[in-house]
């Protein structure tokens, strides 16, 4: 098992959600820009909310195709880190968003078979990490933050070029036991921490936390 675990508590939506967060350890936030999600924040909350994040996190700021006027308000607005693409999002466009702000991209992937796999191999050649998730079910309206998860077997013991973040109906109760299984050394949260879609649970971030370094 991987010496340090680096956890990424996603879709804070206050300033005490970033305390939770930085009080358990994460290393990483991450901030929803989608309408259709309980999660999203809107420009100006969301600058309020990055502004809470200490020196050190790497701010996130997830977008689902979205087109280069809304991401240069949030460039513009919004102090972030990182870039998360978590739509449809082409690897040509993974690199036209990288040339274009200067900032590091994650592309999140959605796995369900051996057959979303290539796909893993593309992107890791043009982003600065990937996000393996589990793929939405058909007519989802979110791309991620379903609380599903894949079956971790089809990705134990993969590498790719860059660093790669395990997400998907991750909690408390299984995070040990997926980073087992997939040898990943960074792990995603969102739905897995709530007490209710989109209020995060101090006690439940903190649970996924420690749980994630034990």
């Amino acid at each position: 098992m991987p010496a340090h675990v680096n956890a990424k508590i996603c879709g804070l939506l206050n300033t005490a959600d970033v305390s939770a967060a930085v009080a358990a350890g994460a290393r990483y936030v991450g901030l929803v820009f989608f309408e259709k999600s309980p999660r999203h924040l809107n420009l100006q909350d969301a600058a309020v909310v990055a502004a809470a994040v200490p020196e050190g996190i790497c701010k996130v700021a997830l977008t689902v195709n979205a087109d280069d006027t809304f991401l240069d308000a949030l460039v513009a607005q919004v102090t972030i880190d990182m870039l998360q693409l978590h739509g449809s999002e082409s690897p040509e466009r993974v690199s036209a968003v990288k040339a274009r702000y200067g900032l590091p991209v994650m592309k999140a992937v959605g796995v369900a078979d051996a057959d979303d796999l290539p796909a893993l191999d593309a992107y890791g050649r043009v982003a600065d990490q990937i996000l393996v998730d589990a793929k939405p079910p058909k007519g989802a309206d979110l791309p991620g933050g379903n609380g599903l998860a894949f079956d971790w077997r089809l990705i134990a013991g993969r590498r790719w070029p860059v660093p790669w973040m395990l997400a998907g109906g991750l909690t408390p109760e299984n995070v040990a036991e997926a980073i087992a299984m997939t040898g990943t050394k960074q792990v995603d949260v969102s739905s897995g921490v709530e007490s209710a879609p989109g209020v995060k649970d101090p006690a439940l971030i903190a649970a996924f936390c420690k749980a994630a370094q034990a």
